[in-house]
């Protein structure tokens, strides 16, 4: 695939671009745990970090939380300054964004309060056009509305071609829905969280268009 075939990107942030480490998401889990009075090993700290299909939900259902309950410790907990400190760029992420032409734009589930510092810390907010985060106004993917917004600010529509790109199967859902194409990024993370991921695993039968271990491998010609 080459990023010369699409007229508008969109993107998904925290897993695509940039990532966070991982001492850090031990220390909000445990200052969350505390506040819940529930303990999160370090595996079951970053199986719902990555939230990876309903592995959270799950994981918390055991746990007697209530998910409305937990994001609402969790946002208390999430300091904006300390998790700008705590990201990083993927390597790939700055080989192909600033190589693509055309609108580029991102559709998060992260908070505006947090995305926003993410971005002006790794100095990469001038790489796209529009940030659409998503909230329940906006919608969350894998519904089409935070896709179709950013579309709509990015001046895009239906009659050009476009891709959403992400490593959830949320984000290929949110894509298909809107009717875009597809890429889903396998980041090495997700291998130690659960054996079912490894060699494909569930991620097998998303249905993307696309699957790529390295972002570089659509800026390919």
């Amino acid at each position: 695939m080459s990023c010369a075939g699409y007229d508008f990107w969109l993107l998904d942030l925290d897993g695509t671009l940039v990532d966070v480490e991982q001492s850090y998401i031990y220390e909000v889990f445990d200052s969350i745990g505390k506040r819940l009075g529930v303990t999160f090993t370090d595996r079951e700290s970053e199986l719902v970090w990555y939230g990876i299909g309903e592995a959270r939900n799950d994981l918390l259902a055991e746990k007697g939380v209530e998910p409305e309950r937990f994001w609402e410790v969790f946002h208390r907990v999430e300091d904006a300054t300390r998790r700008a400190r705590a990201t990083f760029l993927y390597e790939d992420a700055s080989a192909l964004v600033p190589s693509l032409s055309g609108p580029v734009g991102v559709v998060t589930h992260c908070q505006e309060h947090l995305a926003g510092p993410v971005l002006s810390a790794l100095d990469i907010a001038d790489w796209f056009d529009t940030v659409v985060c998503c909230t329940d106004e906006t919608g969350w993917k894998p519904d089409p509305r935070p896709v179709r917004k950013a579309m709509a600010e990015l001046g895009v529509d239906d009659e050009q071609s476009g891709v959403l790109v992400g490593d959830d199967p949320q984000d290929i859902g949110a894509a298909q829905n809107a009717g875009l194409d597809a890429v889903h990024v396998r980041r090495r993370a997700y291998d130690r969280l659960s054996p079912s991921l490894r060699d494909g695993g569930s991620f097998s039968s998303m249905g993307a268009d696309e699957r790529v271990s390295s972002l570089a491998e659509l800026a390919s010609v």
